[in-house]
């Protein structure tokens, strides 16, 4: 699919920069396995309807080892692990076995609740792996929070490639200049992975309400100011935002529609109701969530 940026970003009346925000995460342990923690913050907890984003890596693996997120729970959101390199397997309570590679999309729907896991495939523990990737969760909107839960997988294969001038974006989930992926959502989103040669310019259409951008590696410029890996830049709503790359660079542009009101977050669960949630703990530490098939281990609620 050809694709040729906006020559000039428009600037919306009285907006005097491209940026409302830059967060810089900070490092959470999973239980001896380091990730970036970059939403929820504490001055953004949201981005469309983008609630939780992780960074995984890039971490070489030792040999005989491995990533193994035991099987947990989930409510009221959708999750989708994107990776750079290296391989994970997915395990869910529908009997979902998928492995997922770079460039994959696997839309899991907890809705009412599912229960899955994420681990190092036994071939690649052999050796030395290597691990880079995002995790990210999306909240449902309120009339689909307790919808029946559902696993889709996409090859990296099907989705929209969208070329022009020294900028490569594949289009993961959502709308984007009039390019759609075949990932079915809830609500009007993006998710992209562009790549930018040296010396290349992207203009980012404000044609959805919220966006930011997420630099995975080189150092990319707006407005005169350079930032580099491991930063979400919240852009202005209603402005098309010109980025340049004078060295090449991989970004993630992500956002959409806000989400019908507020959300509660705690743990692995998502909801507009804090009574809900507080069910979902219960359940989950009575035994009442479904069990992933072949999986014996469990993580605990957290005290």
């Amino acid at each position: 699919m050809s694709w040729q940026p906006a020559q000039e970003p428009r600037a919306a009346p009285g907006v005097g920069t491209a940026l409302e925000m830059v967060i810089v995460p900070r490092m959470r342990d999973l239980g001896g396995f380091e990730v970036r923690r970059v939403l929820p913050a504490g001055e953004r907890r949201m981005v469309g309807p983008f609630i939780f984003f992780d960074q995984m890596g890039p971490v070489t693996l030792k040999a005989g080892s491995g990533i193994d997120v035991r099987p947990h729970p989930h409510i009221g959101l959708a999750t989708v692990t994107y990776l750079f390199e290296g391989e994970l397997q997915h395990r869910d309570s529908l009997g979902s076995v998928q492995m997922i590679r770079p460039g994959d999309i696997n839309w899991m729907t907890a809705g009412r609740g599912i229960v899955h896991s994420e681990r190092t495939p036994e071939a690649l523990r052999m050796a030395p792996s290597r691990l880079f990737g995002i995790q990210v969760w999306v909240a449902l909107p309120r009339a689909q929070e307790e919808a029946a839960p559902s696993f889709v997988h996409h090859g990296g294969g099907t989705m929209p490639v969208l070329d022009g001038k020294g900028v490569r974006i594949r289009l993961m989930i959502g709308s984007l200049s009039g390019a759609r992926s075949p990932v079915a959502t809830l609500s009007p989103m993006v998710y992209a992975d562009a790549t930018l040669a040296p010396g290349s310019r992207l203009v980012v259409p404000a044609e959805h309400p919220e966006r930011a951008l997420y630099v995975v590696e080189g150092v990319i410029d707006i407005s005169g100011r350079s930032f580099g890996v491991s930063q979400l830049l919240v852009l202005r709503r209603g402005v098309d935002v010109a980025v340049t790359a004078s060295e090449g660079a991989r970004i993630l542009v992500l956002g959409g529609e806000p989400v019908d009101g507020p959300r509660h977050i705690w743990w692995n669960f998502v909801s507009s109701s804090s009574g809900r949630i507080a069910q979902a703990k219960a359940d989950w530490k009575a035994g009442r969530f479904p069990q992933v098939p072949g999986e014996t281990e469990f993580t605990p609620l957290p005290e």
